[in-house]
């Protein structure tokens, strides 16, 4: 069990770096280009993966989101979010309104 873990942890961090790697935005990327990193974390899977993680990437300080500012809209539940009740309640009035013609 140990010697398919010692194969399967490595192989899991470097699949994890380098999907990571290429879908990060250029301007995300620190220290080298993109194609350099995903070279890296390919010819030298062990090392280029933890290189990839601690240093190639910014990174979000603890306790912010990504969601927060920069013209993103933060996620709402749809309970909590007016336009969609407003949106129930206009298909409530358009059911009341079909109910009310086939009488």
């Amino acid at each position: 069990m140990l010697r398919v873990l010692m194969f399967l942890v490595p192989l899991a961090l470097s699949v994890y770096a380098f999907i990571d790697c290429i879908s990060t935005k250029d301007s995300d990327i620190r220290h080298m280009p993109k194609p350099l990193w995903a070279i890296l974390v390919l010819v030298f899977p062990l090392v280029g993966s933890i290189s990839w993680i601690i240093a190639g990437k910014k990174r979000q300080p603890a306790g912010t989101s990504p969601w927060q500012g920069g013209g993103r809209r933060q996620w709402v539940a749809p309970d909590d979010n007016p336009d969609f009740l407003k949106s129930l309640d206009n298909d409530e009035e358009r059911d009341d309104k079909k109910d009310k013609d086939k009488e």
